[in-house]
Parts: C-alpha cells; structure tokens; sequence
C-alpha cells in the first residue's frame, strides 16, 4: 500500500506539472505546496484541463489523503520528504524562463531535470524497500545506482517521446547535444538532415546506456521477488525500447513501441532472476552493437557501453551473492539464481 499511495502522490504531482492550461503562477504554488495539501482533509483540485489523462486522480485525492493517515509513520515521511523534493524541482523547471521558451541547455541540466521527475522517484522506492527489510540498505548507500535507476527510464520516455513533445512545442533533448548535428531544432525533422538527426539520437541513447550497467548493479541488492519483478520488469522494457529506438528515422515521424508480444516476453523473462535480467540487457546490446554506424561519430563509444553491458553479468551474480551472505535476517532471501516455480507451495501444501 505504501508504494500505492507513494506512485499516487507523484502521479498528481506530474499532471499538475503536465498541464500546459494552468495559470504559471497557480501551478508554481500547487507544486510548492503539494505536500501541505497531501495532509489536508477533503482537499481536492479540479481545475486541470479537460483533456488532461489523470484529471481525475486530483478530482477525488480526498480518498488519497484519506489513506496515506493510515500509512505507518516511517513509510509517510518517506512519501511526504520526496513529495517536498520533486514539487521545488518542478516548479523550479516550470518558472524557468529559458526552460519555457527554449527547452533543456546543457547536459547537466538535462540530468538534473531527470532527478526530480525520475530519479527522486527511485530515491523515494528504495527507502520504502529498505524499510520493509526487502532491498539491501547498501542500497541507500550508493545513491549512484537509485539514480541510474531513474535516470534510465526517465531518458529512454524523453528519447521515445520525440516526436509528440515536438508537436506540443517542448524540448527536453539538449541543446548542448543536439546542436552538434543541426543548426535549428526543426532540423531534426526534415528528411534532407535525417542522417544528422539519427546520429544525434546516437547520442542520446548513449547518454542513456551508460547508465545500464549500474541498474543491474541496483537489482542485485533486491532480496524479495516480488520487488525484484516490480523493478526489473520497467528497465528491461527501457532497454528494448532503446534498441527499438536506435538509428530508426521513425522516431522523428511518430510515437513507436515496442511490440506487445516483445512486452509480454519481456515481462515472463524479469520476473525470472538476475541472470535472466541480465541476459536480457545482453541480447539488446547486442542488437544495438549490430545495428551500430561506423559513419556515426558516436560508433566507438555504443561499442564499448554495450560490450560492457555483455559482460556485466557475472559480476551482478558475484555481488547479488555477495549481498545475501550479508543477510542473515531474512529465512528465505531472494536468489539471483532460483527461477521461482509457481506450484512449488501448493505442492508442498497437499504433500
């Protein structure tokens, strides 16, 4: 329930930044002021505009409020903590002139602007794991690896989703990136400069692979399975969906996904083990190696960040290992090994 009520709260927190209807000076303060009206009894927002997707989440948050009150003290000022962060980071983008205007600068303001929407997220998931005793608190200390956690979802949505912000008049791509390849943003779009626009995207997800590596790391520090799904199922999607994404001229004509066959196949396979996690990274490695340019001036780099995501794996397992030796209070710790087997318990119940 606590991970319930934590997505909850940020999914009102991202329409209200999503919504380009609201008045600036309204939305500045209901992003500041999120985690005061999280405490408040009956409050309610229902000025969002009509075609906003999750308007209705903030039409009846009375029934939100009314169970984080029953949420353990630990779990809520983990929720409430997080809710302060990612509301001043928001508003922080929302208010930014330039941002508005002109879209992400620099690569630096690029990561930051990931951190609070996505990277905070993981930041908030991994206290409320530990909490439980179902993650591993070295976890709280490599704060690097919750990062990248964020970090690479976060940057595979901005990679996908191209397309759509550009027909809604916002940039995240940066510029310190993509004026490397075009002298105008529209360029990106015009088929006379699809060759500098698909290296362009290169580098984007390369920005984003590099992060790969340190995910898996994260997942080895998962002691209970059924967090081990819930984490490893959106990462190996974000890697697919990268692959789907590279050198693909598409991605500046509409919004691509992967397949729902290639989703569901991806959904039995992360909610195996670790080794089958990282199998999965390898193979879409792999596929992004063979499809790489050695006219992209971006070619050495993606060879090198996906022959180091092959062969990541055996150290995962060494320290998923490693962190379960550590574990002495759990009866049953996760395996990184273990395939769970369904039927197991019923077994073992009629035996």
């Amino acid at each position: 329930m606590p991970i319930c009520l934590f997505y909850l709260v940020l999914r009102g927190l991202d329409t209200i930044e999503d919504d380009m209807t609201l008045d600036l000076a309204e939305k500045e303060k209901l992003l500041r002021n999120f985690h005061v009206h999280m405490e408040q009894d009956g409050w309610t927002f229902d000025k969002n505009g009509p075609n906003e997707k999750d308007r209705e989440l903030l039409v009846h948050f009375d029934d939100v409020i009314f169970e984080l009150k029953n949420v353990k003290r630990p779990y809520y000022d983990i929720i409430k903590d997080i809710t302060v962060k990612m509301g001043n980071g928001m508003a922080d983008y929302a208010v930014n002139a330039e941002h508005n205007v002109n879209g992400v600068d620099t690569v630096a303001d690029y990561e930051l602007y990931c951190h609070y929407v996505a990277g905070l997220v993981g930041e908030g998931l991994t206290r409320l794991f530990v909490e439980s005793k179902l993650a591993n608190p070295q976890l709280l200390v490599r704060t690097d690896l919750t990062e990248s956690m964020g970090q690479f979802l976060q940057k595979t949505n901005i990679i996908r989703d191209i397309h759509e912000d550009f027909v809604d008049g916002r940039r995240f791509w940066p510029k310190e990136i993509w004026s490397k390849y075009v002298d105008n943003w529209e360029d990106m779009f015009k088929p006379e400069h699809q060759e500098k626009a698909l290296n362009c995207s290169s580098e984007m997800i390369l920005n984003a692979l590099k992060h790969a590596d340190e995910c898996l790391f994260y997942m080895a520090g998962i002691r209970d399975q059924s967090v081990f799904n819930f984490v490893a199922i959106p990462q190996s999607m974000a890697i697919a969906t990268l692959e789907l994404l590279f050198r693909n001229p598409a991605i500046f004509k509409a919004n691509i996904k992967i397949t729902k066959g290639d989703a569901c196949q991806l959904m039995t396979d992360s909610t195996q083990n670790l080794r089958t996690v990282c199998d999965v990274f390898r193979k879409y490695a792999r596929r992004i190696h063979k499809k790489n340019d050695p006219r992209d001036p971006n070619f050495l780099e993606i060879s090198a960040t996906c022959g180091k995501v092959g062969v990541i794996r055996h150290l995962c397992l060494v320290l998923a290992l490693t962190y379960l030796t550590r574990s002495s209070n759990l009866s049953r710790p996760f395996s990184p090994h273990r395939t769970p087997k369904k039927g197991r318990a019923a077994r073992q119940k009629r035996a």
